[in-house]
């Protein structure tokens, strides 16, 4: 198999013969890992659940730990889930790399779909299942929303989403949303929401596409599945706690699966994990703290405050150029768009031209980085 690299090793190669400006502290603002303390109650947990280090741990997670993401699914979603339509995984990254492992196993000339620009993970999956793969671009002339195009659409297995959207920070309504639940049914492909970032929201809060299944009158979730993980929401991406859920069906079978994968939790993780997932006061203290910095970054850089997550998605003429530029006069390291996006049927990459800044400082680190930003777009 053939990965490519990740954008982070693209970017050290790009920046690897510069020498940034040593009179400067050095900012990295390139990866979408929270620089804030895990909330004590959290690292509580951990510690004292450390004794279950000794047992084993159920590959569908223990009954508190599935309990907890059930209720944070209903309080968060108005949705109420069955057990067998949820299933706790080892944060998300691992199930959109092995679930289409498992879904398309048996499909002769799988094809996948997926937003372009996306989080890498799905170009790994479709490499690894030899599919076929249509690019879903987003631009700001569709306002960074995938166009359906039924003529392709047709043929799909699987169809990845990822709204609220990484890089972009575009977000899709309820009847966005439930219109590509209608084309999933009408088709016959499994349609995927990677709602990772559903808890880092402004002021009103990106509906699920369980919600909009349920709109559309596909209460059952057939062919729907949504991922969810509290690497953001929590700031603890260690604990390394997800889950998938919707379609039951689907999710029988591929329980089986994974009781072959090794990969479930420890015990101790999924108890500070279930604590994460039960309260909700430590992620509206987070969505303040992102909610200051984009109001930081509106007056620096005169950018609207996004619907969702915490990055910037700036255009810029030269990202490449500039993002060598920023780094040797200001000590500031962003992501070139490029690096999270590709080519797509047309020869068109819809992250040219583009940066992202990934806002997850305190205000006073990002003020700095976000002013020396500026004077490197002005200079």
């Amino acid at each position: 198999m053939n990965f490519e690299p990740y954008p982070f090793e693209k970017l050290n190669n790009l920046l690897k013969n510069i020498i940034p400006n040593p009179n400067l502290t050095p900012s990295v603002l390139t990866i979408g890992e929270p620089q804030f303390e895990t909330p004590a109650f959290i690292q509580k947990s951990l510690a004292d659940n450390a004794p279950l280090l000794k047992k084993y741990p159920k590959t569908g997670g223990e009954v508190n730990l599935r309990e907890a993401m059930r209720a944070f699914v209903k309080r968060r979603f108005s949705t109420e889930l069955s057990d067998a339509q949820i299933i706790p995984c080892f944060g998300t990254r691992e199930v959109l790399f092995n679930f289409p492992q498992f879904l398309l196993f048996d499909v002769e000339n799988p094809v996948m779909a997926y937003t372009n620009p996306f989080y890498q993970i799905y170009e790994g999956a479709a490499i690894a299942t030899r599919s076929r793969v249509i690019h879903l671009n987003l631009s700001k002339e569709n306002n960074f929303k995938p166009e359906i195009n039924e003529e392709e659409l047709k043929d799909c297995d699987l169809v990845i989403l990822n709204f609220p959207s990484n890089p972009t920070t575009a977000t899709l309504s309820l009847d966005e949303l439930g219109e590509w639940v209608k084309l999933a049914l009408k088709h016959d492909f499994v349609l995927l929401n990677d709602e990772c970032y559903s808890e880092i929201y402004a002021d009103k809060p990106s509906p699920s596409l369980l919600e909009a299944s349920t709109h559309v009158g596909n209460s059952a979730f057939k062919n729907v599945l949504i991922i969810n993980s509290i690497s953001k929401r929590s700031s603890a991406p260690g604990l390394r706690s997800g889950f998938i859920a919707g379609d039951t069906e689907i999710l029988r079978e591929y329980m089986k699966y994974r009781t072959y994968v090794g990969c479930a939790s420890p015990l101790p993780l999924q108890s500070a994990a279930a604590a994460a997932w039960n309260d909700e006061e430590h992620v509206i203290a987070s969505r303040r703290i992102y909610k200051e910095n984009f109001t930081i970054a509106k007056e620096i850089l005169g950018t609207e405050i996004p619907s969702a997550t915490f990055y910037l998605w700036i255009e810029v003429k030269d990202a490449l150029g500039f993002t060598k530029r920023l780094y040797e006069k200001y000590n500031v390291k962003v992501l070139p768009g490029e690096f999270l996006a590709r080519e797509d049927s047309r020869g068109e990459n819809p992250g040219i031209g583009y940066i992202r800044i990934a806002l997850v400082e305190t205000q006073d680190k990002t003020r700095s980085a976000l002013e020396r930003i500026k004077e490197c777009l002005n200079g």
